[in-house]
C-alpha cells in the first residue's frame, strides 16, 4: 500500500514546469495543508542531480516569480536558475536545491507580514494598518496576519515532505530561507521564530515599513523590539539584508540603518552577518535577479 501511495504522490507532484535555462523543476501542483489554503510549489534541482548525494536546501518564498520570466505578472523573474547553477558549476557554493513556494495572491500580505510584531500594537494603530492596506489593495477584510500558520506549514508539512522525497541534508546549518519585500520579512521571521530550523536567512529589499508609508508608522519600531528579543544566536546563524533606493526601496535606508545597529548590539559580526546597498536599484525581480548571487555565495559557501 505504501509503494502505491508513494507512485501517486509522485505523479501527482511532478506535473508541468516552468521553462528553465539551467537543471530542472519539479512541480507539486495543489500542495496541502491544514494551516494554510493549498499551492504549487517549485523544486529547481540542479544539473547533475543524484539521490545518491545529499542537497542543501534552499526556500524561497514568491515561487512564481522564481524561474520562468515568460509566465510572471510582469514578466521579470529571479533567474533563480540560472544563478544558483552557475554558482554551483563553478564550485563558489555548495550543491543545494531550491523550493518556490507559490504566494496566495490576496493573502499574501497576511500570511507574509510578522504576526508576533503586528499583536504587540494596540488597537488604533492595528486599525490604521488595515486602513492603509485596504487602500492599497491588500486587503479588503480587517487585516489579521496569519504568519504564525504559514511558518508552521513550511515547517511541520512542506520541510518534512521535501526532506522525504529528495536527497536533502537536514540540519539547520543547510536549511536557508530567503525572499524579498514581504518575502524578506517573513524570512525574517521564520529564522527568529525556529532557530533550530533555519541556520540562514536573506532578506532582499526588506519591507521595513510593512505598509505603504513611513510617516506615523509603528511598525518598523514593532519589528526591531521583536527582533531584539527574537534574534538568533549572532554565533550559529548567518542573516543577510539587502536594499537598494529607487521606487519602493526608496523607504528603506533609513530603516534598515535602524535594523543594522540592532544587528551589532546584538553581537553579529561580518562572518555572520552582511547588509548590503545597491545604488540605484529598484523594488523588482530584475534588481534582485542582477545581485542573488551575493546572499547565496554569502549563506551557501562551502
Amino acid at each position: 500500500m505504501k509503494k502505491i501511495l508513494l507512485l501517486v504522490i509522485t505523479s501527482f507532484a511532478f506535473a508541468q514546469s516552468p521553462q528553465v535555462g539551467s537543471g530542472k523543476v519539479q512541480r507539486i501542483d495543489n500542495f496541502k495543508s491544514n494551516f494554510v489554503d493549498s499551492r504549487t510549489v517549485d523544486v529547481w534541482l540542479p544539473n547533475g542531480y543524484s539521490e545518491t548525494q545529499q542537497y542543501a536546501v534552499l526556500y524561497m518564498h514568491d515561487g512564481q516569480m522564481l524561474y520562468d520570466a515568460s509566465t510572471t505578472w510582469n514578466k521579470q523573474s529571479w533567474e533563480v536558475d540560472e544563478v544558483a547553477g552557475k554558482l554551483i558549476s563553478e564550485g563558489k557554493t555548495k550543491k543545494f536545491i531550491v523550493v518556490g513556494i507559490w504566494n496566495n495572491s490576496q493573502k499574501r500580505h497576511p500570511e507574509y507580514f510578522p504576526q508576533k510584531p503586528y499583536e504587540s500594537l494596540n488597537q488604533t494603530q492595528k486599525d490604521t494598518i488595515t486602513a492603509q492596506l485596504q487602500k492599497a489593495g491588500r486587503t479588503k477584510e480587517i487585516f489579521q496576519p496569519i504568519s504564525d500558520l504559514y511558518l508552521k506549514f513550511v515547517v511541520t508539512e512542506l520541510k518534512p515532505y521535501i526532506d522525504s522525497h529528495f536527497a536533502t541534508i537536514k540540519n539547520k546549518e543547510n536549511t536557508i530561507i530567503a525572499g524579498s519585500s514581504m518575502g524578506g520579512l517573513i524570512s525574517m521571521y521564520a529564522i527568529c521564530e525556529y532557530p533550530e530550523v533555519f541556520g540562514g536567512a536573506a532578506c532582499i529589499s526588506t519591507h521595513w515599513p510593512g505598509i505603504f508609508s513611513t510617516q506615523n508608522n509603528p511598525i518598523p519600531d514593532a519589528f526591531i523590539s521583536y527582533m531584539d528579543s527574537h534574534l538568533p544566536d549572532p554565533k550559529t546563524h548567518q542573516i543577510y539584508f539587502d536594499y537598494g533606493n529607487k521606487t519602493l526601496d526608496a523607504l528603506y535606508p533609513e530603516l534598515q540603518k535602524k535594523v543594522d545597529a540592532l544587528m551589532q548590539k546584538k553581537g553579529f559580526t561580518n562572518t555572520y552577518w552582511s547588509t548590503q546597498f545597491f545604488d540605484g536599484k529598484d523594488h523588482s525581480e530584475k534588481s534582485w535577479a542582477e545581485r542573488l548571487h551575493i546572499p547565496l555565495q554569502f549563506l551557501l559557501k562551502k
